[in-house]
Formats: structure tokens, C-alpha cells, sequence
């Protein structure tokens, strides 16, 4: 039984609870039609005892001489007419003066008659000489209210079995349909409980509901069920954590969808249930690349099968987002150690061939002014900024605009970079920004980028300009948009920008944009706190009114 399968079993179990209720139906159906054929024989036994012995003519035939001549052939039409088995007429002393069978007129009544003798009228179940039967006992009175004889009329019990057997074809015929009906409706309902249950039994369902259960919260990705109604049906440890939901099993009432604090789009493709293949999504401080799939039953019978609902997966992108940019800023620095290298190159075979040529003053001092010259900016930016890593993203930034033919001016404050401020998204934050300038400069003549690091009013501020196309109006608001670009083929999917105003959020603080005569100015402001030394004193040179430095428009 351990094999069989829960629409087995509950068809089973239906099948013996409906057996079971048909037969304590019938039976209760059928005592209560055999004490309904009592209680009816009792009650046309009493109607018809109690009406001979008020009968005025069996008053006088008792009273008689010949009280057997008058009162056996009335007796007896009586029976024939009433259905009684028998109709006895008696003394009181019990002397019969009718019966249905002459041989025994004479005899002695066999029955209780004290009830009778008393003045009562009394119904009894007795074995007399026609073997069980249903009587009525009744007192004859005379005019002086004395008992003169006693009526006594009744059936035999095999008379009422026979009209109770009468209506045993009706009992039984209704017991077999409840027993038909309620076994095909058994059969439907085990039918339609096969279907949910996939054919399996509860050993095989709680077992999958455990495995599966193990998985749901093992798996490093985030999962989201979602039914048809856009309720969230179940979801795991880590799906809670990238959503910002309440840990599974914490919360009974159920989450929609539109309850969940997201993005209008990522909300838009849980609601709609469409097919989703490694999409990216921005919310507030997270990347998340997302798979989304209809949930439907197994083909396990001919009826076509509807969607149960949607299998969401979530992966977070943010950590390799994080490491690509780093990884795209140690690039730029090798390119542009590649770079100098190839220009070093040419530069000491021109000192080489000013050697050989005996010209080794012109070489010195050739040499000397090419040291300073490529020195200088790399000793201004570390003298300027002491976190290595943007020390190194700017130096590799400098040589790339080199390289590009884009003059980028340089303006930082000493020991900018607070404790608190964590240098990897300082990187993403700059990085991406000076990478959209210098794609934004080249577009125009004589490209030129600035950026500025500055602290003010307890803020870390960060200022990069560009003297590209610009920015139109009615794109401002969209351009940190995931997936917005103005390129014509963006190289990046619009995901650069995006970036940007993650860290920032991440970190507390804000970026903007605002369109210039003559490109596009992007200012950043992060909050700074000081866990060593406290807040900070030192203020930018040449600052706006609300404390961000100031960069003219033509650098």
C-alpha cells in the first residue's frame, strides 16, 4: 500500500467511508420503517379495540346468553374488513367468546388483562396462540360503569414483517444510489487529486518537499515563486536578501508584487510572467541579472496545461561588476605603462644616437627635461592624492588622454580620501565618469577634460567636465537610466552611468548632471566621516556658493 499513490488512497478511503455511511443509512432507514409498521399496526389495533368495545352492540352481546352467537360472526367481518389477525372477545375472567380459529372459543385468553380489568386501554407485543403479535387490550363497561368484558385485538409480527419487507425494495434502492453516487463522486475527486498531485504518494511528496526544499535555500541565487495572481508563493534565504523581503517563514501573510520596493521595470517582469533570459536590473544598491521562467505542471493526461505561475532567478551582479571596472582600471594602467614604454623607447634611441654621435651634452639634457616632464605628473597626483588606488587610476587616466589626444587637467586637494570611504567604488564612481567624458570630448575639437577632488562642507566632492556635445534637456533625466545611451553603438549598454548612481547611493551620497555651454559638468557629493581625526577643515580653492568646486568652462 506504501506504492500506492494519494488519489489511491483517498479513493479508497472514499470508497469505505461512503460504504460505511450507506450502510448505517439503511439501517437506520430500516428500523426506522420497522417502528414506523409498529407503531402504525399499534395504532389501527388500538383504533379498532378501542371502538368495538364502545360499540354499543358488543355492550349488549356480553350481557347476553349467547354472547358467542351474537358477537363471532361480527367479529369476524370486523377482522376481515380491519386487517386484524385476530379480534377476541372475553369475560373477564378471560373465557373467550371470539377468536378467529372456533377450536379455541372457551379457552382462556393468553395476555395481560390487569390494565384492562382496571379501566385502562393497553397496547402490548405478546405470544399468544398465533404466535407473536401486536395487540390492544380495552375495557367493555355496562351503564353502571363496571367491566363487564374485555377487547382484545391484534397482528401477528409476521404480518408486519411482511408489510415492512414491502418497503425494504424502496430502502435498499435508495441505499444504492447514495452508494453509486458518492463512490463516482469519489472517483471524480481522487481523478481531479491525481491530476494535482502528478500521480504521487505522500512518502514521494514529502520527500520532494524536503529535497527541494534544502535546494530552494542551498543555492547561492536568489529564487522567487510567483503565482498567477503575482503573489509570492515561496522564495529562499538569499531572494530575501537581494529584494529586501522578510526572511522566509518569518512573515505568514502573503507578499505581492507590487508591494515589493523595486524598480517599475523589474516589478513589470514579475507581474507580466514572460519569458526573461540573463536580463540585467538596477535597484538602489544592487545589480542583479535575472532569469525568469512559466512554471507549468507536467504533461500527465490529454488536457492542456496552464501556467501555475513564474520561476524567477536572481544573480548578483554586483561584486563582478565591481571587479570588471577595477579590472578596466588596471588596464588603463597598462595601457598607458604601454604606452610610455613604446614612447620611452623611441626616446632612448634618440638619447643612444646622440650618443654615438658625440653629442652627449645635447643627450643629457635631452634626457634630464624628458624625465622631468613625464615625472611631474605622476609626482602632482600622488603628492595629491594619497589612496593608491585612485593614484593609480588617474595616473593611467592621464596617460589614456595622452594617448587619445585629449588634455585632461588635473585639480586635487591633499589627503582627500576619508577612512570611511571605501576606495572601490571611489574607483567605479571616477572611473566611469572620466571614461564618459573622454568618450564625450573626442566627439569635439580640441577635447578636453577636467576633474576636480575637493572636500566641502564635510563632503567628499568629485567635479569632472568635458567640452564634448553636451547634454540635451529632455535627456538629463534619463541618462543614468540602466540601458540609456546617447551613443549611436554603445560599447557599455548604458550600465556606466548606472553604476555611478549605485555607489552613490551605496555610500550615502548623490550624483548630477548639468548641461554647460560647451559640454557637461557631473558633480558628486558623498558624506564624509572622519574615524581617526575627525571632520575635516580643509576647504576647496575657488568653491560655488553651495560648496562645489568650481571649474571655469574653458580650463
Amino acid at each position: 500500500m506504501k506504492s500506492w499513490t494519494i488519489s489511491r488512497r483517498f479513493f479508497a478511503g472514499q470508497l469505505i467511508f461512503v460504504l460505511c455511511l450507506t450502510a448505517g443509512i439503511a439501517w437506520v432507514m430500516y428500523q426506522d420503517a420497522s417502528d414506523q409498521q409498529y407503531a402504525e399496526a399499534a395504532g389501527r389495533m388500538h383504533a379498532v379495540t378501542t371502538t368495538l368495545a364502545n360499540d354499543p352492540f358488543v355492550v349488549r352481546a356480553v350481557q347476553s346468553d349467547t354472547p358467542t352467537q351474537l358477537l363471532q360472526p361480527y367479529a369476524r367481518t370486523v377482522m376481515n374488513e380491519s386487517n386484524a389477525d385476530f379480534i377476541t372477545i372475553m369475560a373477564p375472567d378471560r373465557t373467550r367468546f371470539t377468536h378467529r380459529n372456533e377450536k379455541e372459543i372457551g379457552g382462556e385468553y393468553i395476555g395481560s388483562v390487569r390494565q384492562a380489568l382496571a379501566g385502562e386501554t393497553y397496547t402490548e407485543t405478546y405470544t399468544g396462540t398465533l404466535g407473536p403479535s401486536v395487540r390492544t387490550i380495552a375495557p367493555v363497561f355496562d351503564d353502571d360503569g363496571d367491566v363487564v368484558a374485555l377487547v382484545s385485538s391484534g397482528v401477528t409480527i409476521a404480518s408486519v414483517s411482511e408489510a415492512l419487507a414491502s418497503q425494504l425494495p424502496l430502502l435498499f434502492g435508495t441505499a444504492a444510489g447514495a452508494l453509486v453516487i458518492g463512490s463516482l463522486a469519489s472517483w471524480w475527486i481522487s481523478r481531479r487529486l491525481r491530476q494535482l498531485t502528478l500521480g504521487l504518494g505522500p512518502e514521494n511528496l514529502s520527500r520532494m518537499f524536503v529535497f527541494y526544499d534544502a535546494v530552494l535555500h542551498s543555492v547561492r541565487e536568489g529564487m522567487v515563486l510567483v503565482s498567477s495572481s503575482g503573489e509570492l508563493v515561496l522564495y529562499n534565504d538569499q531572494a530575501a536578501s537581494l529584494l529586501n523581503l522578510p526572511a522566509p517563514g518569518v512573515d505568514d501573510r502573503p507578499v505581492h508584487t507590487r508591494e515589493l520596493e523595486l524598480p517599475a521595470a523589474l516589478k513589470e517582469l514579475l507581474r507580466s510572467g514572460r519569458r526573461a533570459t540573463d536580463e540585467l536590473y538596477l535597484t538602489a544598491d544592487r545589480i542583479l541579472v535575472v532569469n525568469q521562467e512559466a512554471a507549468m505542471p507536467p504533461a500527465v493526461s490529454a488536457h492542456p496545461r496552464a501556467s501555475m505561475g513564474t520561476v524567477t532567478t536572481f544573480r548578483d551582479h554586483t561584486e563582478i561588476e565591481e571587479l570588471t571596472g577595477e579590472l578596466q582600471t588596471m588596464q588603463t594602467v597598462t595601457d598607458a605603462l604601454r604606452a610610455q614604454t613604446h614612447e620611452h623607447s623611441n626616446r632612448l634611441h634618440t638619447i643612444v644616437s646622440l650618443i654615438e654621435l658625440g653629442r652627449s651634452n645635447d643627450a643629457a639634457e635631452f634626457a634630464a627635461v624628458d624625465m622631468q616632464r613625464s615625472q611631474q605628473l605622476t609626482d602632482n597626483v600622488v603628492a595629491s592624492v594619497d589612496e593608491p588606488y585612485l593614484s593609480a587610476l588617474l595616473v593611467g587616466k592621464a596617460a589614456q588622454a595622452n594617448e587619445r589626444g585629449i588634455e585632461l587637467d588635473i585639480n586635487a586637494e591633499h589627503s582627500l580620501v576619508p577612512p570611511a570611504l571605501d576606495p572601490r567604488e571611489l574607483v567605479t564612481i571616477l572611473g566611469n565618469l572620466l571614461d564618459n567624458a573622454f568618450d564625450a570630448a573626442t566627439a569635439g575639437e580640441e577635447p578636453r577634460v577636467a576633474v576636480d577632488l575637493a572636500v566641502a562642507d564635510d563632503d567628499f566632492c568629485i567635479r569632472v567636465w568635458n567640452n564634448g556635445t553636451g547634454i540635451d534637456v529632455l535627456e538629463i533625466e534619463r541618462i543614468f537610466d540602466l540601458g540609456f545611451s546617447t551613443k549611436s553603438v554603445p560599447e557599455s549598454g548604458g550600465l556606466g552611468l548606472a553604476l555611478v548612481r549605485q555607489a552613490c547611493t551605496r555610500l550615502g551620497g548623490e550624483v548630477t548632471v548639468q548641461a554647460v555651454d560647451g559640454g557637461a559638468v557631473f558633480n558628486v557629493r558623498l558624506p564624509m566621516y572622519d574615524s581617526v581625526g575627525g571632520d575635516r577643515e580643509l576647504q576647496p580653492r575657488d568653491a560655488d556658493a553651495d560648496g562645489v568646486p568650481h571649474r571655469p568652462a574653458e580650463p
